[in-house]
């Protein structure tokens, strides 16, 4: 077991690599998951790509060949490599805005409910899953709940900061003052927080003897607050679609 964990933890510190052969060749090649990789490392033989491996590749491999162009980690002790990640992402983030705006048209929804449904799944979901990892490997939920919470709140506080600040200047530089029109996202944000609230107090009462912890624990109270979470994000999306086609009235216009 500690040979084990000592060359996982070796092999996470190799984080990058050398050359644009070695990006492109990992890029096209099919690799086995994570279960192929524990089975290769108990029994010591090679576990070939399952169905799914080769599912996942096939849908995935447009990206991984895509960013396959970014300098390698060896040039220039990996900063040119983060500068070049950072403004991949920010014309892959343009994109897909502009393409939730047009599929919301498409179907005839409205930006917010884009925005609220489809962009912020496809933005949570690589945060899911990091999660996820970070729940498997650290007997503690913090690491867990803590990327989750992190992660939105840099999008929220520096990614409109930063984007606010910058309007602001560009605006005032041009003799203008900046000014952003309220929209529909009262309702939204005040459900949101009293959502966060509940979910806050539901991994409290899991800190019960019972229970013993935010993640996991018996069976049926896992099953329980995992069906209550996902309610809590669907009936989010539903009293905001609501909202936003006028079914149910709007705050401040309430009488």
């Amino acid at each position: 077991m500690v040979d084990k964990l000592v060359k996982k933890a070796n092999a996470s510190m190799l984080v990058g690599s050398s050359s644009w052969r070695e990006q492109f060749t990992e890029a096209i090649t099919v690799q086995a998951g994570e279960e192929g990789d524990d089975e290769d490392e108990e029994g010591g033989e090679e576990v070939l790509p399952s169905c799914m491996d080769y599912v996942m590749h096939f849908i995935t491999v447009f990206w991984k060949v895509l960013f396959a162009f970014v300098p390698p980690t060896d040039y220039a002790k990996g900063y040119l490599t983060f500068v070049i990640s950072i403004l991949g992402i920010g014309l892959l983030t343009a994109f897909i805005g502009d393409l939730a705006s047009h599929f919301g048209c498409t179907i005839g929804l409205k930006d917010s409910i884009t925005a609220i449904a489809f962009v912020a799944l496809g933005t949570s979901v690589p945060d899911t899953f990091a999660s996820k990892v970070a729940a498997q490997q650290d007997p503690y939920a913090d690491a867990s709940v803590g990327n989750v919470t992190g992660s939105n709140a840099v999008n929220v506080f520096l990614g409109i900061g930063i984007a606010w600040t910058m309007a602001a200047i560009y605006h005032n530089v041009q003799g203008r003052d900046f000014e952003v029109l309220p929209g529909n996202l009262a309702f939204s944000v005040t459900l949101f927080c009293v959502e966060a609230l509940v979910a806050i107090a539901v991994m409290m009462i899991r800190r019960h003897p019972k229970i013993g912890g935010e993640l996991g624990g018996p069976r049926t109270p896992k099953l329980v607050t995992s069906a209550f979470l996902v309610f809590l994000w669907v009936f989010y999306v539903l009293m905001s679609t609501l909202e936003a086609y006028s079914f149910i009235p709007s705050i401040g216009t309430a009488k």
